[in-house]
This record gives C-alpha cells, sequence and structure tokens, in this order.
C-alpha cells in the first residue's frame, strides 16, 4: 500500500483552490508556483478532478479552477479516487488470487484495513484540513 505523489499532490492542489478561490478562480500556474508542481502534472490532474466533478473550470481573462462544492462536501478519499489512486493495502486488490490464484490467510486483515483506511479518508474534508492546520492540531478531532 502507497499514496504516490498522484494523490498527494491532488489534495495539496485541491487545498490550495479551497484557500484561494475567494479571491476569484485559481490557475493551474499559481498552484504550479505556490506549491512547487509541476504544470503539466496540474494539468493531467485536473482534467481527472473535473471529470469526477469536483472542480469547475473557466476559460479567458479571470479563468481557472473552482470548487465545485463547499470545501466541507469534497473528502479526500473522493479526490484521491478521482486522480485513479488506490490506497488498497491487499496485494490482491481484491480479486482474492493474492495467494497462487487462492486467497491468502491474511486477506480479510487487509481487507478489512483497506476498508478503515478508506472510511477514514471519507470522513475527512478539505473543510476539516483547513481548519485543523488554521486551529492548531488539538482544535479538531478527526477520530
Amino acid at each position: 500500500m502507497k499514496l504516490t505523489s498522484k494523490g498527494r499532490y491532488a489534495v495539496t492542489a485541491m487545498l490550495d483552490i479551497a484557500l484561494n478561490q475567494v479571491n476569484g478562480a485559481i490557475t493551474l500556474s499559481l498552484i504550479s508556483e505556490r506549491q512547487g508542481i509541476s504544470l503539466s502534472y496540474l494539468e493531467q490532474l485536473f482534467s481527472k478532478l473535473k471529470k469526477a466533478g469536483l472542480v469547475l473550470s473557466a476559460r479567458g481573462p479571470g479563468g481557472g479552477y473552482r470548487l465545485s462544492r463547499a470545501a466541507d462536501d469534497i473528502s479526500v478519499s473522493q479526490i484521491i479516487h478521482a486522480v485513479d489512486e488506490s490506497v488498497d493495502a491487499r496485494k490482491c486488490a481484491g480479486r482474492e488470487d493474492c495467494h497462487g490464484g487462492e486467497q491468502c490467510l491474511s486477506h480479510e486483515l487487509w481487507n478489512d484495513l483497506s476498508g478503515m483506511i478508506d472510511g477514514y479518508l471519507k470522513s475527512i474534508t478539505l473543510q476539516k484540513i483547513i481548519d485543523k492546520k488554521q486551529n492548531g492540531p488539538k482544535e479538531i478531532s478527526f477520530g
């Protein structure tokens, strides 16, 4: 199980928009500058985020991206899944063929862990991350 840069960058970019869209739509070049993420990589990610309905885009002067809904209505899980990222702890990705075509002895453990991770990421919204950062770690509990 490994969350790659794709998922991390997507969450970071979405947080950047959530924090800055009050000033208007946010361009990918601004996100690239502020977050140190390649512009071409952001273009790939935002194509997927837009297809998943998590962002809206506008062209022309004043164009860029905005969240499609409130930051409290967008979970980390939705973002990670939108960019085709997986946080699956199972070696077999749920196919139950992890041990020579058969289910391994610890399959249920990894299956349960994968469910718990996804459940946790579903419970964390962009707004919760923003609130925790602004209020300090003792103010908000994710548990």
